[in-house]
């Protein structure tokens, strides 16, 4: 038995209500008890039937007379009966059907249970009420705001004037007006006592609600609530005035209150008080006075709150005059400025009021703190704004009860204020049935591909379809480019990949005796960087020279060494007939091929790309010990014997011999050992001894000064990016900071280098523009000497760099397009490949090197290019809302690469460490953002520690471990693979990612694979039945009215 009391107006009536409600227990044979307690101990025992006044037959009850005070459900369509007695919040719950039926149980309200649907005969949620109410024909008038709401408390001080004092405010979290420092508080989670939300529940029910009246002021406001008040309560004409003169009271706000004024107030309490009329007037010069000037603090406020927001006032208090408690909710028609009632100046939509007798000042604050947290609440705030009876008010309050999770008691403490979260969940969910959830796991994946990897089955279906969806956002992409984050990202970008063509074009030069060097590999970026920017698909891939396109270059030309056979011509031939391959797989939409590659493969060749880079930069950093050495401690017990003296090159060269001859000079009077560094080597002498390193004399530190550089480099960049999230500074200055991190680390790093003076290897960067060689020109014949069969030699390894060229395009290209990018502008995979092979064949007749893209610089550009929500709200983190989507940056990445000939002067001014530096961060930033990185993390954390993942909550830890460790295990593959001479067959090892991937079907259900990864795409076949049965509509079916 289940039972619900509580106490009515009059004194000694009590209500008792006796329901069985147990599962099972209700027949229709069974006929509800219910127990009347009057006045004087009397008692009827009646059914529920006879007091609902509707017994079978239509028949009217015997206790009618009670009706008022009857407690059932009510529709939100339903006027609101003023209660004419006291109010009461004794209530009491004592079974779960009570707690949850809590919202059909008001006092002082009648009620009429006719709330069945005609279609199921079912009661319709709260929740479903309030769909109802969100999903009617929206106009311009009720369409909502943001709000910001601000509560202030009736305080009377001793020798003071009353006055309303600022007591909190909300925009999407509570902030306290602490009353000893009369400073703000941190924004926190408002935490509300099931009372105060009970007691709200029914102050509104028998309270006044005027929606969408038509007042400009506050004095209309306040004649229109005591006009309501005098059609339905009893006030008096001296509690009437009262009221009126209270909620026309000055406001006193933080800022506004100086210690000049309280001196004034204290003056003017002793004087002779002026009449109601005239300090009313007074009280409105004041409050427009004090709204012409903002403090610091409220413009900072103003600031945060988006154009647009509205306010809400919230106005509580104790009142001697009253006999009962006085509330009333006002939505005016239009928001209307009124000046002085909140702290910064934004047009009021709401008024909510609640004064009372004295002695429960505290029960009003937690009410009227109640009140604002519904305000703020999304879902309760859209149902404010398009309500049209006071009836829905109810229901939105009702469906946030439903919402509402009770913090036991004795098991935390109520006066720590909870930080707010990183991230709230959507409220789709309450709007909209059926929508998603917040964290629940998914029980229908998403396909983690789009329609532009769908097989069209036509001629260059796909490649048309690319350029119709790119085109529209054609000049968007230059006008989305002007902001200073644009400019942030091409400096860095910049900086970070000019080192890397450089590098590559030496490299290329060791290889192939100069047939390409660092002016091809310059010149080749330019073109093809500025090329693939212009008229890519994917604009934010940046391009850039790989390892094994180097493995590939380098077999290709010992093999011409070895069969006499020219280099240029048939590396021409290999990338005419790649172009060719490339271009039959862009016409057959080959491309949707990549719907296979997931997030396993993606993020396991990432994390390859991510670790040759830190690799490489440790690896260059140990190379410079070689040239310059550091003296062990063995080294150092002969160091007085060790000299480095300057002497005549014993076989000069023939330019040496040119440049002493041109010069005049008389080598052998020459006192070689007296001349300096300098001088020795102007005349083009030789240093030899001990002492002696490969390009001169032994300098100390050097090695030392380049590690300080290296790690001072990494750590600056990144404590400036993380910058973002602290809590220094200003908004603007930390974003600013954050998007220039890395060259305002380059900048530093270099000035102070320069400061230092000890000599650290710099960029070297071609003076002039010429090729290296000068044998070659700059078109490279396909047959040149060689014989024909080369051409039809040319296919085999043509094959393979095809193969080659299409696995790193198009891992790189589906890393970027992931939707966790938040990308709008759409993505075009074989406009991609066939930018990228057209490029490759003029490159090849021009003799530069093969650009594709380049995994960790476009995940850096990415990365750069991220925006965040610009106006949040206090104690609101920042949303991430995208990517800066355009062409620009990297256009004048590899601009300014194509213009660095003419910028020597100033580029030699870097250091090579500082470079390295740069190349580890991006490498560690980069690999920190994958899932795979995090996941491998677990394994050194107990559960305990463990994050708060959603596929930790769904999967098994043994099956995490396992799906990491098979990933492990292909990462360790790739590596080897990788360092080794059978380099060349790594993108056969790319496809054998995605066998692995489709052999893990049998290891794991789809459902841990959702989570942990992107499910592969099945049959078409399979996709239609799984939508047929998805649109089946679920028959209806009749339901307890009495649910147990």
């Amino acid at each position: 038995m289940g039972c619900f009391r509580t106490q009515f107006s009059g004194p000694g009536s009590w209500l008792l209500l006796a329901l069985g409600n147990l599962k099972g227990l209700w027949q229709p044979s069974f006929t509800p008890r219910v127990w009347v307690f009057l006045e004087e101990g009397a008692c009827r025992n009646v059914t529920l039937g006879d007091l609902c006044g509707h017994r079978g037959g239509g028949g009217k009850g015997p206790l009618e007379s009670f009706a008022p005070l009857l407690l059932a459900e009510q529709e939100y369509d339903e006027e609101a009966v003023i209660d004419q007695g006291k109010w009461s919040s004794t209530a009491s719950f004592h079974s779960e059907h009570q707690l949850q039926s809590h919202r059909a149980r008001d006092v002082g309200r009648r009620r009429v249970m006719r709330s069945r649907s005609p279609s199921c005969g079912r009661q319709a949620s709260p929740a479903q009420r309030v769909q109802a109410i969100l999903g009617s024909q929206e106009d311009e008038q009720h369409a909502p705001h943001k709000l910001f709401c601000q509560m202030a408390e009736l305080c009377v001080a001793e020798g003071e004037a009353a006055e309303w004092k600022d007591a909190a405010r909300w925009f999407k979290f509570e902030e306290d007006l602490e009353d000893g420092s009369e400073c703000w508080s941190k924004p926190y989670v408002a935490t509300l006592s099931l009372p105060s939300l009970l007691e709200l529940r029914s102050l509104i029910s028998s309270g006044t609600v005027l929606l969408d009246i038509g007042a400009n002021s506050m004095e209309e406001i306040a004649d229109a609530i005591l006009h309501q008040q005098g059609q339905s309560s009893g006030l008096d004409e001296q509690a009437r005035a009262r009221v009126r003169e209270v909620l026309l009271l000055q406001h006193q706000s933080k800022e506004r209150k100086s210690f000049l004024a309280r001196a004034v107030a204290r003056v003017s309490a002793l004087s002779p008080q002026p009449s109601a009329d005239a300090a009313v007037a007074e009280g409105e010069r004041k409050q427009e006075s004090s709204t012409m000037a903002l403090g610091k603090e409220e413009l900072r406020l103003l600031k945060r709150i988006p154009s647009g927001a509205e306010a809400c006032s919230l106005l509580v208090g104790e009142l001697g005059a009253l006999q009962q408690p006085l509330l009333a909710f006002v939505r005016l028609a239009q928001a209307v400025l009124l000046p002085g009632l909140t702290q910064v100046p934004i047009p009021t939509r709401f008024l909510f009021v609640l004064l009372g007798p004295a002695g429960k000042a505290q029960q009003y604050h937690e009410v009227g703190r109640a009140m604002a947290t519904l305000m703020t609440d999304e879902v309760f705030q859209e149902v404010a704004y398009k309500g049209r009876k006071p009836g829905d008010l109810l229901a939105g309050l009702a469906e946030f009860l439903e919402q509402v999770k009770v913090l036991p008691a004795g098991q935390w403490d109520p006066s720590i204020r909870i930080k707010p979260p990183e991230k709230v969940p959507p409220q789709e969910k309450r709007k909209v049935p059926g929508a998603a959830g917040g964290s629940a796991a998914p029980s229908e994946p998403a396909r983690h591909t789009g329609p532009e990897l769908e097989w069209t089955g036509r001629f260059c279906g796909g490649f048309i379809q690319d350029v119709k969806r790119k085109v529209p956002w054609f000049w968007s992409d230059f006008r989305d480019a002007f902001s200073l984050q644009c400019l942030a990202s091409v400096l860095f970008l910049y900086c970070a990949g000019m080192s890397p063509v450089i590098t590559f074009g030496g490299l290329l030069g060791e290889a192939t005796e100069g047939c390409m060097s660092a002016m091809e590999s310059l010149m080749g970026a330019c073109l093809c960087g500025v090329v693939y920017c212009l008229f890519a698909g994917q604009p934010l891939t940046i391009l850039g020279s790989t390892g094994p396109i180097l493995v590939f270059e380098k077999i290709i030309y010992h093999f011409c060494k070895e069969q006499a056979l020219s280099y240029l011509s048939l590396r021409a031939c290999i990338g005419l007939w790649t172009t060719f391959f490339s271009l039959v797989l862009v016409v057959t939409d080959a491309s949707s091929l990549v719907r296979y590659i997931t997030r396993f493969t993606e993020e396991t060749y990432a994390s390859l790309i991510c670790l040759i880079f830190i690799y490489e930069a440790l690896e260059k950093l140990s190379q410079l010990r070689v040239t310059y050495p550091v003296h062990t401690p063995g080294a150092l017990a002969s160091y007085t014997n060790s000299s480095c003296e300057c002497v005549a090159p014993a076989q000069p060269s023939l330019e040496t011999l040119r440049f002493w001859e041109s010069s005049k000079l008389d080598v052998p009077g020459i006192a070689w050992h007296n001349l300096t560094v300098t001088e020795c080597r102007h005349l083009r002498g030789e240093f030899r001894g001990p002492a002696c390193g490969p390009h001169g004399p032994y300098v100390p530190n050097v090695f030392f000064w380049c590690c300080i550089l290296l790690f001072s480099t990494f750590a600056l960049a990144s404590f400036l990016k993380n910058l973002r999230s602290s809590p220094f500074f200003t908004t603007k200055v930390r974003s600013l900071i954050s998007d220039f991190a890395v060259f305002l680390t380059l900048v530093t790093m270099v000035l102070t280098d320069y400061l230092v003076g000890i000599p650290s290897p710099k960029l070297h960067v071609p003076s002039e523009i010429k090729l290296t060689r000068d044998d070659r020109g700059w078109f490279i014949s396909p047959l040149g000497p060689n014989p024909v069969w080369t051409v039809f030699a040319a296919l085999i390894p043509a094959l393979l760099c095809t193969v080659l060229i299409f696995m790193d395009q198009h891992i790189t290209v589906a890393i970027v397009n992931r939707k966790d990018h938040k990308l709008k502008k759409g993505c075009g995979y074989h406009l991609d490949l066939f930018v990228v092979s057209v490029l490759l064949g003029v490159c090849s007749l021009m003799g530069l090197p093969w650009f594709v893209a380049a995994t960790v610089l476009s995940i850096t550009h990415v990365n750069s290019l991220k925006v965040e929500s610009a106006g949040s709200a206090p104690g609101e983190q920042p949303r991430f809302l995208g990517v800066r989507e355009q062409r620009v940056t990297g256009l004048m990445v590899f601009v300014l690469m194509g213009c660095s000939v003419f910028l020597t002067s100033v580029l030699k001014l870097i250091p090579m460490p500082v470079l390295y530096g740069i190349f580890l961060y991006m490498g560690v930033s980069s690999l920190r953002g994958l899932q795979f990185f995090k996941r491998l993390l677990l394994v050194l954390m107990p559960s305990k520690h463990q994050p708060d993942f959603l596929y930790l909550r769904h999967v098994p830890l043994r099956k995490v471990h396992l799906f990491t460790f098979i990933q492990v295990l292909c990462l360790t593959l790739l590596c080897l693979i990788k360092m080794s001479p059978a380099a060349l067959i790594f993108p056969l090892l790319d496809l054998a990612l995605v066998l692995v991937r489709k052999a893990m079907d049998f290891w794991f259900s789809k459902r841990e694979l959702s989570l942990l990864d992107d499910l592969l795409p099945e049959r078409r076949k399979k996709e239609e039945s799984a939508k047929t049965e998805g649109q089946q509509e679920e028959g209806c079916s009749c339901c307890n009215p009495y649910p147990g």
